[in-house]
């Protein structure tokens, strides 16, 4: 089954560890702002030499080389040091060393400047050197106060043997302590700024990466098929596409296989629905092992249907593959003894398609002829598998030919009905039928109902049909009471279609037949959407008199869903959960079944009864109706009339003279 991650608490980093971070993402950040931070200030540092010039210029030249020597040096150093790859606290010491040398390399001769007066205010601007630590660089804390305070006693030291009043030193010295004081607040502030931005960054990139772990997790769930962990439905279009646009740009040819489970109904039927599921993720998981190895992709394209696209241009190596992917499952050797085709093991039925030039070619033809193939492989006993031959005959379009028959099935009289008995068990009598249609082609050969109904329901001959379906029943045994209730099929199809109880309220106006004579049966499946117009066409039917039945309960996948939204008159309970009852765990699963849709009201009717100790049994489980080949097999309508007439035959009771 597809592994769904559990939900984790969000990871929240302790204060040391945020600290430790913090340290790491600092260092980065200082060792790349060095450079472009140590050549901004030995920069501005050099323009300070037309000061020199203005203010001190009998030494002017003696600063002036000074300041390049110091400056070079220090750049040399770093640029040295950053080849080299050097720890980043020797790159800041590099920088801090290169502020305090190059005010000492100023001072030095600066101070040795004939005219005192000027050296004494000039010296003022040895407070820019203290806020270089903070305006150039990003040092620490603690390496920017000892910066500023090495700064600060050199002007001190220098401030004392200055040939200066009293008051000029007082107040200068006050200055000097006001600029380191402001300076320190500043870089102290700063760095509670740059740890709170580091915090606030911090916080976005885990909201960020959490939100984008979501969105990939959410993306990975609506491609992935929920019970095999393959891509889904959904996913192999878009590859499909993707593969497609490849072939027609660049002649990048591919193939598409689907691939059958066989008999998989049947296997559910014996083995139940839970087994049904593992028998389909070992399936799965030994055929993605398989076409790991021819680079392909696979995916779960149906309910026992599995699809792989694999890049290909052999038909060789194609059907090498096919013929993989059958050996493959059959080796699984998963037990199917309700088979009787002499086979004991689960195998599967494989079409194959390749990518060819024809004319017109669209991206569904591939998958359509590999359907095709596919039909041949079941026809062809099964267990077994086709590549796509456009020159054989036998690879006529099946469903084509199909929804062409269904265009002119009423008019040539291809289509019928037959009825099967429905018993009231506690009477015993049959008093409702279910109509069934049959299709058969012009030379008499019958289709499957598992065949046109899917044709009918694509190409939207369901709703003629349907129509047919109606009025037939109607006049072949409603209108002349010849049961009291027949139930209809009625795909979804038709109950989406606008004005379909307005076309059902016609026929009963036609016929004469009341709406209680009649019952929809709405097989529950991922099909039947749960939208507003199925509803209210569900209700007007309901306005009607029409009886709705839920047909096949338990084995779709909206049962519970719609018994809660819809009123139901009855509920058929699926022949599987019936021939289940050989067991403990299938007799507890039925009574289960019956005792919910007991508590929901509507009456029960149980399919598949075959057998007299299955009757005896619904009779034992209080059961109100019951179909199957115990009761009667599907009839023609002549049938039932002919029962009818014998039950109404008059008859004279003779008097005694």
């Amino acid at each position: 089954m597809a592994h769904v991650e559990p939900y984790e608490p969000r990871y929240e980093p302790g204060p040391d560890e945020l600290r430790v971070l913090y340290r790491a993402e600092a260092q980065a950040k200082r060792r790349t702002e060095a450079r472009p931070g140590l050549w901004m200030a030995v920069a501005i540092y050099l323009m300070f030499s037309a000061t020199d010039l203005l203010l001190i210029p009998d030494v002017a030249a003696y600063t002036i080389i000074a300041r390049f020597f110091v400056g070079i040096t220090a750049l040399l150093i770093l640029e040295e040091q950053l080849r080299r790859g050097v720890a980043t606290e020797w790159l800041d010491l590099t920088c801090a060393g290169a502020i305090i040398f190059g005010y000492i390399g100023w001072l030095c001769p600066a101070f040795t400047g004939a005219d005192k007066e000027s050296v004494a205010y000039y010296m003022v601007f040895g407070t820019i050197f203290m806020m270089s630590a903070n305006l150039f660089f990003t040092f620490s804390f603690k390496l920017s106060i000892v910066t500023s305070t090495i700064i600060m006693f050199i002007l001190y030291v220098v401030n004392y043997f200055l040939p200066a009043t009293l008051t000029y030193k007082m107040v200068f010295g006050t200055f000097y302590v006001s600029c380191f004081t402001f300076t320190s607040y500043v870089n102290w502030k700063l760095n509670g700024e740059r740890y709170n931005v580091f915090l606030n960054a911090l916080e976005a990139k885990i909201q960020h990466r959490e939100a984008t772990e979501r969105g990939k997790a959410l993306l990975r769930l609506s491609r992935t098929d929920p019970l095999t962990g393959l891509e889904n439905r959904r996913a192999i279009d878009e590859k499909l596409r993707e593969y497609w646009s490849d072939w027609q740009r660049l002649g990048n040819g591919f193939a598409a296989i689907l691939i059958d489970v066989d008999f998989f109904k049947k296997f559910n039927d014996c083995y139940g629905h839970q087994e049904g599921d593992r028998c389909l993720i070992h399936v799965a998981n030994a055929l993605s092992d398989l076409i790991k190895q021819y680079d392909g992709s696979i995916g779960r394209y149906g309910g026992e249907e599995f699809i792989v696209l694999t890049r290909m241009d052999k038909k060789e190596r194609v059907a090498e593959l096919a013929e993989a992917i059958c050996l493959t499952v059959e080796s699984l050797a998963l037990t199917h003894e309700l088979r009787r085709d002499g086979i004991s093991v689960v195998t599967a039925s494989v079409g194959a398609a390749l990518t060819r030039v024809q004319a017109g070619a669209k991206l569904e033809k591939i998958i359509h002829e590999a359907d095709r193939a596919l039909y041949l492989a079941k026809a062809g006993g099964r267990n077994c598998a086709r590549l796509f031959d456009p020159t054989d005959p036998q690879s006529s379009d099946e469903s084509e030919n199909i929804a062409a028959l269904l265009k002119i099935a009423i008019g040539q009289n291809l289509v019928s009905l037959v009825y099967q008995p429905i018993q009231d068990v506690a009477s015993g009598k049959v008093d409702a039928a279910e109509a069934l249609m049959r299709l058969k082609m012009l030379d008499g050969t019958l289709v499957p109902p598992s065949l046109f109904i899917p044709v009918a329901e694509r190409t939207g001959a369901i709703l003629e049909l349907g129509r047919w379906v109606i009025r037939s029943v109607c006049a072949e045994l409603l209108a002349d009471d010849h049961i009291g209730v027949v139930s209809v099929n009625v795909s979804p199809i038709q109950l989406k279609t606008p004005g379909f109880a307005t076309s059902v309220a016609g026929i009963l106006g036609e016929t004469g037949v009341a709406g209680s004579r009649l019952a929809f049966e709405i097989t529950e499946g991922l099909e039947m959407e749960m939208h507003s117009d199925v509803l209210r066409c569900i209700s007007d039917l309901k306005v009607l008199g029409i009886n709705i039945w839920l047909d096949d309960f338990g084995t779709g996948f909206a049962g519970l869903s719609w018994l809660r939204l819809i009123d139901f008159d009855t509920v058929k309970i699926d022949r599987s959960f019936l021939h289940a009852c050989g067991t403990q765990k299938g007799m507890a699963m039925l009574q289960d079944i019956v005792a919910l849709v007991r508590n929901r009201g509507p009456k029960i009717l149980v399919e598949g009864v075959e057998t007299d100790e299955q009757m005896a049994l619904m009779r034992e489980f209080g059961i109100d109706k019951v179909q199957g080949y115990r009761v009667g097999r599907p009839a023609a309508a002549g049938s039932f009339q002919a029962k009818r007439t014998t039950q109404k035959r008059a008859f004279t009771v003779l008097k005694s003279a």
